[in-house]
């Protein structure tokens, strides 16, 4: 057990357990910010550069509409590093390399847990098994208990470490990191060639007793009022190719009804895509507060103040029954493979164990489907 001070000195596996930087990360209010406030940091990629500030802003932030950031900018709450925020307009210029900070009210976060195993690091790798309910990120509701502001403060500001992808904040498992400016180029490449396997591990409703491969590109949810959300959507109207293959394990019982535990391989990296893809074929994740359920539940909880363990309480579970199991790929220094574990999670073993011996897991990116693969394969419809 390490605590606060852990270094990558330290033995290869073990745990680092965050519970006394609660609520400690940010001692004093960010720099620049007034007191009571903090900044949020967005870099302006190449991709982004010349955009108009308010457009910037909407697509970085896709819960705010762009009517809400031009109004964050007119009251002066955004500014680039190192500049006065009474100098920018919502139709001012972003440029690649610039980072742009918006200043708004500290959010009164919500708890999470603070402990998280160290699978494996080196001076170029670092791999976590994440808890479920731990954001990785800052968002809307969370900026102080976040896995990259737990990081900072273990490893100090400028530790270097860069995440190579991401997991929603109620998905537990496997998630990997470099060195910026240069392992996690690698890392990043690797992901985009499609180099890394990933293996999740799911507890979805109902009762599925063939493999299958559900190719259905993925969008923004048509017409969900929910800005975050997705779902299948023609690619051309704006959706992605996203292909995942689902197998099913071993069954159980979840409240009287059936479940099944399934292991899901992405070959794409759309957001929420395993979610979204089982919700399609009909067998959404247990406990998900977003798909599977009708999505005013989600929005009297983040709208219109019903408290989530009301939420959870229905559903049943505290936490969605995702689990990010294995991830394998090639070393970013010397390209040597390398293969990590998180073991199934005790919350989620309670519902459904894990089979002792699990069947072959490598896969070739498009094998022949065999006989008792069901292949679900379509275009939405616009």
């Amino acid at each position: 057990m390490l605590r606060r001070g852990f270094s990558p000195a330290a033995a290869p596996t073990g745990c680092v357990d965050f519970d006394s930087m609660a609520r400690a990360v940010y001692p004093s209010p960010a720099i620049g910010a007034p007191a009571g406030w903090i900044d949020l940091p967005f870099e302006v990629d190449a991709t982004s550069h010349g955009y108009r500030l308010d457009r910037f802003l909407a697509l970085r932030i896709r819960r705010l509409s762009r009517t809400r950031v031009q109004s964050i900018i007119a009251a002066g709450h955004v500014r680039r590093s190192g500049g006065p925020a009474s100098s920018l307009r919502a139709a001012s210029r972003v440029l690649a390399g610039q980072t742009v900070i918006i200043s708004r009210p500290a959010p009164v976060e919500p708890p999470v847990p603070f402990t998280a195993n160290v699978l494996y690091h080196d001076a170029d790798l670092l791999v976590l098994d994440k808890p479920a309910g731990l954001p990785v990120h800052p968002s809307a509701r969370y900026h102080r208990n976040t896995l990259t502001a737990l990081l900072r403060e273990v490893f100090g500001p400028n530790h270097g470490w860069d995440m190579a992808h991401r997991l929603d904040r109620e998905t537990s498992g496997v998630i990997v990191f470099g060195r910026r400016g240069g392992s996690a180029t690698a890392l990043k490449r690797a992901f985009a060639r499609r180099q890394v396997t990933k293996h999740y591990l799911a507890i979805v409703h109902g009762t599925i007793d063939v493999s299958m491969r559900v190719e259905v590109p993925i969008g923004a949810a048509i017409g969900s009022r929910v800005r975050i959300k997705m779902g299948p959507r023609p690619t051309c109207d704006g959706g992605l190719p996203a292909l995942t293959d689902i197998e099913p394990l071993c069954g159980g019982d979840f409240r009287g009804a059936p479940v099944t535990l399934v292991r899901a391989r992405p070959y794409t990296g759309r957001q929420h895509q395993i979610r979204v893809h089982l919700d399609h074929i009909g067998h959404p994740v247990i406990g998900d507060k977003l798909y599977g359920i009708d999505e005013s539940a989600f929005l009297e909880v983040y709208d219109h103040g019903r408290l989530m363990g009301d939420l959870e309480a229905e559903l049943g579970l505290a936490r969605q029954a995702l689990h990010a199991h294995v991830l394998a790929l090639p070393h970013p220094a010397d390209g040597r493979p390398m293969r990590f574990t998180a073991p199934w999670p005790a919350a989620l073993a309670a519902l459904v164990e894990l089979p002792t011996q699990l069947p072959e897991e490598a896969l070739p990116l498009d094998p022949p489907a065999p006989s008792s693969t069901r292949s679900v394969r379509r275009e939405p419809r616009p």
